[in-house]
């Protein structure tokens, strides 16, 4: 089994690097990538901890925001982690997330709620990328909602009273920069009508000009009338369709390899990369 989005404690998951590859290694999964937003901090510890059985593919989901305000985010896997104008991309984007979470703080206040910008650091683990999820976690050992679903549902989603946006390359520039870095550029959930706004239909031919590999088709928040409608996209611009899981661990119903990757569609995928990165022991 191939499953090619997941997240640890690293960005706004709630496993480390290293239980995620023991759980994904106990479910079955073959191949795994590991996409912490915009940051690689947890590869290191991701490779210490593979074992035989189990292909590692190291990327990132990198924050991206269309010029019309849609949010967009792309999932770049195997790069290179040096290649420094992609990994300063990463860096600018995590350091506008506080500034951003102070503001949405700052509404939910107004709004009555009761929060607090420590409340929500204290839910954050050393290094990790700051995120709504950590909000949610906040709101949570707070006694506003019960869990993050929750949260999100009533407080939290892309058009509610609290959202505020965050700086964002465009998904056009970031799909250069994962090209320029020797990796493949896949589109994640564009069609999850339930986050919000979505990715117009018109939107992925300026994609594909600028490298786009594929399509996450496959993805729990999205329909099934919305998989087909991708699939017409993936077909009509020789894209490559993948399946994932977006695993985040507790307090999401996310689960692992609930939705997975063809091989064929995979082994196509790496081949497009500058050079075989997938890690194996």
């Amino acid at each position: 089994m191939i499953d090619l989005h997941t997240h640890s404690k690293v960005s706004d998951g709630t496993d480390s690097p290293s239980m995620l590859i023991n759980k994904a290694m106990a479910a079955g999964i073959t191949t795994l990538a590991l996409t912490d937003h915009d940051t690689i901090s947890g590869w290191e510890e991701a490779r210490t901890a593979l074992r035989p059985g189990m292909d590692l593919v190291l990327g990132a989901e990198i924050s991206c925001q269309t010029e019309d305000g849609v949010s967009v985010h792309m999932l770049g896997l195997l790069f290179d982690p040096h290649f420094m104008p992609l990994i300063e991309v990463l860096d600018q984007t995590r350091d506008n997330r506080i500034g951003r979470m102070e503001k949405i703080i700052a509404r939910m206040q107004g709004a009555g709620i009761e929060i607090e910008m420590a409340d929500v650091l204290a839910q954050l683990s050393d290094g990790a990328t700051l995120g709504r999820p950590h909000l949610a976690d906040a709101l949570i050992a707070k006694g506003v909602v019960k869990d993050r679903e929750e949260a999100f549902s009533n407080l939290l989603h892309n058009n509610s009273a609290h959202y505020v946006s965050h700086f964002s390359p465009t998904p056009e520039a970031v799909i250069k920069l994962i090209k320029q870095a020797g990796g493949v550029a896949v589109i994640a959930h564009p069609y999850a009508t339930l986050r919000g706004k979505i990715v117009r239909p018109t939107s992925f031919q300026s994609f594909v000009q600028a490298g786009l590999d594929g399509i996450e088709v496959s993805h729990r928040d999205q329909s099934v009338e919305e998989r087909e409608l991708l699939m017409a996209i993936v077909n009509e611009y020789d894209l490559i369709f993948t399946g994932s899981s977006d695993y985040h661990g507790e307090g999401k119903l996310n689960q692992l390899a609930e939705f997975t990757t063809n091989p064929a569609q995979w082994k196509k995928l790496e081949a497009r990369a500058d050079q075989r990165r997938v890690i194996r022991t």
